[in-house]
């Protein structure tokens, strides 16, 4: 027996344009150093670590983000990796220890699509698989305010390169 799709409403898109080239909005989701600046940080006390991240069809990542008396996991493999136009992974969360009542949700689909649009960047993200409205407003919640975070590191490594290129130390 197979599952029927995913409702409309259960799914995700947000369109979001990035004051930043395609190929270092690229870079904020596929190195480590970048995404521990902005994934997660929606929440000023997350401090997300990734303890693994192979950023390859098939490789996995896990993030952790410690709370107090335990921590979040994410984790999920990358299914499709297109430099520097699409990204698409799995996302799945748990709770150590368990809390009890809490329910995170299972496995969902993440597809990040990144538009070049001369000096900016549109990403086109959906989010998939999301099994209740709840988790779809809260995962849109989260999702809203991670892409915060995200524009403000694009203006600060888009600050930095320009101060650089003042300087003369770029070429």
């Amino acid at each position: 027996m197979t599952s029927p799709p995913p409702s409309p409403e259960m799914s995700l898109q947000l369109r979001r344009v990035f004051q930043a080239p395609r190929e270092r909005v690229w870079a904020t989701w596929t190195q480590r150093e970048q995404l521990e600046e902005w994934m997660c940080k929606d929440v000023p006390a997350h401090n997300p670590k990734y303890v693994e991240l192979d950023v390859r069809p098939g490789g996995r990542y896990v993030m952790e983000i410690p709370i107090p008396g335990g921590k979040y996991v994410g984790q999920g493999t990358f299914r499709e990796v297109k430099p520097p136009e699409k990204l698409v992974f799995t996302w799945s969360w748990t709770r150590l220890p368990e809390k009890p009542g809490e329910y995170l949700g299972g496995a969902s689909l993440v597809t990040v699509e990144l538009f070049d649009r001369g000096a900016s960047t549109e990403m086109v993200f959906t989010h998939t698989g999301l099994e209740t409205s709840g988790i779809r407003e809260d995962t849109r919640t989260g999702w809203l305010g991670c892409f915060e975070v995200l524009a403000g590191l694009l203006a600060r490594l888009q600050a930095r390169l320009q101060a650089r290129l003042q300087e003369g130390s770029l070429t």
